[in-house]
């Protein structure tokens, strides 16, 4: 696929070591663009309903506002991250934190259902440049026993970043307006992208190469054949589709019979998000003492324990329920993104690159058709097909360990 222009193979890594300066750099960099990263995405989430009310949508056609950004990063993330073999790591992700920043702010100002979704399919491909490249740059300069750590505490400051931007956007659309949230939003993104570029330490194990497009392809094709990496690609898509469905629609529910919540009071779900701050690491850990498939499949069944907890007509048990499924889902995220960084020595920006595009195919794919299922059933359908589609995950994951993969 790849030609070194340097063949150094013998070239000593000069890995960074938690507990050090430079490994604190790189978590509040990677912090802060994750923070950006996220907030953009995932800002119009809380505020589907508002969507919905002010352009005459259907719950389905307001979730194109995110759905529309996750497929164009899905596939973006083919090729951001082929290019940061070339460019470096560190480059192609400061521009597309800027670029993501700049078009949000655009969005801001766009009173026009389909501007505003082309927009955001062209922020979500800006985007692509720092998700595809980010897990890349963690496997590479971070030595291997702090690599499940570092992973853990990225997933974290994705979490807050996304959670943050759930919340203002909720709160500043009720106060203001959702132009008004997208705006701010837009310019805090701006400001932490400035951090990203002033923190992140220049990569030492990158060597720049040019691309060969036959053995390029070949090296996919490869990936999708390999049936253990193969299998944790369908356990992302599963996840995040099922991720992105509950907390898609979950708003509706709130805001109908018997809860009648307002904007903001939806938006604070947005906090349950948090939970990743505290599973995502800890799944790290433990995947240092324990069997990775144990932990994938333990994390797997709290999620769909979470989901029948949610069937309750009760605000509290729902709220308990969506943390019990959020930590889950962090878990899992945390145990099968690390699992992909270790699993192959051989083209790993590629099998990063596949394994977000099935991560996040599934959040397009399933955060948009599961408005079939809340059109027609409600919550019950939305939980039945959630629930279906994660008992597929725990028989993939016991296809691992069947298999020791």
């Amino acid at each position: 696929m790849i030609l070194l222009k340097h063949k150094k193979k013998y070239l000593k890594k000069e890995y960074i070591k938690k507990n050090t300066k430079k490994f604190n750099q790189v978590i509040l960099a990677l912090f802060s663009g994750g923070f950006a990263t996220f907030s953009i995405l995932y800002c119009v989430q809380s505020i589907l309903p508002v969507f919905s009310k002010q352009f005459y949508l259907t719950p389905a056609q307001s979730s194109l506002s995110l759905s529309s950004a996750t497929i164009t990063m899905a596939l973006g993330m083919l090729f951001t991250g082929p290019v940061s073999d070339m460019i470096g790591r560190k480059s192609i992700m400061s521009a597309s934190l800027f670029i993501a920043a700049i078009l949000t702010i655009i969005c801001s100002m766009m009173n026009s259902w389909v501007s505003i979704v082309l927009l955001r399919s062209l922020t979500g491909l800006a985007l692509s440049g720092v998700v595809a490249v980010a897990m890349t740059y963690i496997s590479e300069e971070i030595h291997p026993n702090s690599l499940s750590l570092c992973m853990g505490l990225y997933i974290s400051g994705n979490t807050i970043g996304g959670c943050s931007g759930r919340l203002l956007s909720s709160i500043l659309s009720e106060k203001f307006s959702w132009n008004i949230a997208l705006m701010i939003i837009g310019c805090i993104a701006f400001i932490s992208s400035c951090s990203f570029l002033y923190f992140l330490p220049p990569s030492k194990n990158f060597l720049s190469m040019s691309i060969n497009l036959p053995k390029f392809l070949n090296h996919f094709y490869s990936q999708l054949k390999n049936p253990g990496l193969f299998i944790l690609f369908l356990i992302g898509f599963i996840l995040m589709g099922s991720f992105v469905t509950i907390f898609n629609y979950i708003g509706y529910r709130l805001i109908l019979e018997p809860f009648f919540l307002c904007q903001s009071s939806i938006g604070l779900v947005s906090i349950l998000y948090l939970t990743g701050v505290y599973s995502s690491p800890k799944a790290g850990i433990l995947m240092n003492k324990y069997d990775k498939n144990n932990i994938l499949i333990a994390s797997l069944l709290l999620m769909i324990i979470g989901v029948f907890i949610t069937q309750f007509n009760v605000l509290l048990t729902i709220i308990f329920g969506l943390i019990i499924f959020s930590g889950g889902f962090f878990a899992s995220h945390s145990t099968a993104s690390s699992w992909i960084g270790s699993y192959t020595n051989i083209s790993k920006i590629q099998a990063t690159s596949l394994y977000l595009f099935f991560y996040y195919l599934g959040s397009s794919l399933f955060g948009t058709f599961g408005g079939f299922f809340w059109f027609y059933m409600k919550w019950p359908g939305i939980s039945a097909f959630i629930i279906i589609v994660l008992c597929f995950g725990v028989f993939l994951s016991f296809q691992l360990k069947k298999n020791n993969f």
